[in-house]
């Protein structure tokens, strides 16, 4: 009889981990609302943080109110490159822009699909310069809420803090974390995962297929295991880590080759007894939905998909492993065979102390709609053919 998997449904919550994650969660909602958010730097300084993408005329004027000063926007250097406005060494760049700080010209500079001419940006100063902690933190923040990683942001320095903060902070209504909340908040999640329901789901190609579901203790989005048949834990186990693609799973898109990895994964792992597929909640390389659908605009125009996360202010991926690492460690599994033809998969999940003991080859045919996308993946990406 094989050595069963142990699955302890719980909803026990890191008291490490809860506070930072709470506050980051609900900074996200916020800024994905058009609210301020104050960020405390290591510096001292507090920094009121806007989302650039949506930010209207109302709340660019709050901004200033509340701090008595003139705000900035901080956005990637590679999106003002793009526009060819200069080349600089740091990743991101201040931009002041006075009096022109305008929604319209906000949504001109920080998104490459707004039609603008360069031309209304010759005037404005970008300074390249590195950003002190709570803009980089603001720039963290605007990408964990799937925006495009622009803010808008203005400092109040230590001896402009106001005395009674907390109390100004409830009169203002206004939230406040840290950056290393901000930072940290990835891995505070992951760390925090816990398995918190599951039952038998008979798949088409995979009958025996058990999914559990995993949260965060900021009861954050869930990432999936999808157990088919009996793995042994004593045993290295064949299990896939795939990120969630609502246009290549769910409607079939041509785009990418995301579905046939999805149930090409599942029909092998059947076929060969049993295994894991981890699916993570990390839509478009880590961008989301509405990024990926932008990043496909850019596209069309003829850039790559690495090229396209970028313009749009993001790395050219952005997706992080160790929910995958944790998810294993929560199933009893040291010993897995990855299949994936992406070797950082292999290298990423090994430094998350998990023992990738082989590669098995992952690759489907291409079609004329996603070659280009399996190129770069190839010639950018690294990945095997």
């Amino acid at each position: 009889m094989p050595h069963r998997l142990s699955i302890t449904l719980t909803e026990t919550e890191s008291a490490a981990h809860r506070p930072s994650l709470l506050a980051v969660d609900r900074a996200i909602s916020d800024i994905r609302r058009g609210q301020i958010v104050i960020i405390d730097g290591e510096e001292g300084a507090l920094t009121l943080t806007l989302a650039a993408e949506g930010a209207t005329k109302s709340a660019i004027q709050r901004l200033k109110s509340l701090s008595h000063n003139q705000p900035h926007l901080i956005l990637s250097a590679k999106r003002v490159q793009t526009l060819g406005l200069g080349q600089f060494k740091n990743q991101a760049v201040c931009v002041e822009m006075g009096k022109a700080l305008r929604p319209d010209l906000i949504e001109g500079l920080v998104n490459p699909l707004a039609s603008v001419s360069k031309n209304d940006f010759f005037d404005i100063p970008f300074i390249d310069a590195p950003l002190r902690s709570g803009e980089n933190a603001a720039i963290g923040l605007t990408k964990l809420a799937r925006l495009i990683p622009a803010a808008i942001t203005v400092r109040l320095e230590n001896n402009k803090r106001p005395q009674d903060l907390n109390q100004w902070l409830k009169d203002n209504h206004l939230l406040y974390l840290k950056t290393d909340d901000i930072f940290g908040y990835e891995e505070a999640a992951a760390r925090s995962l816990r398995a918190v329901s599951d039952a038998q789901v008979p798949l088409a190609d995979a009958p025996n297929t058990k999914i559990v579901a995993f949260r965060p203790s900021d009861g954050g989005i869930e990432h999936l295991a999808i157990i088919i048949g009996e793995p042994d834990p004593r045993e290295p186990v064949l299990i896939r880590i795939h990120s969630e693609c609502f246009t290549g799973d769910l409607v079939g898109s041509l785009r990418c080759d995301c579905g046939d990895q999805l149930r090409g994964a599942i029909k092998t792992i059947a076929e060969r007894g049993s295994g894991i597929l981890l699916y993570l909640a990390q839509e478009g390389r880590g961008i989301g939905l509405v990024n990926k659908l932008r990043a496909y605009k850019l596209q069309d125009s003829g850039v790559d998909t690495f090229d396209a996360n970028e313009q749009l202010g993001f790395d050219a991926d952005e997706r992080i492993y160790l929910p995958a690492a944790q998810i294993l460690s929560h199933l009893g599994i040291n010993q897995v065979r990855l299949m994936t033809n992406n070797p950082e998969k292999v290298s990423v999940l090994q430094s998350c102390n998990v023992d990738v003991v082989e590669r098995v080859e992952h690759a489907f045919p291409t079609n004329k709609h996603n070659e280009p996308y399996i190129f770069a993946k190839a010639t950018k990406g690294g990945h095997y053919l």
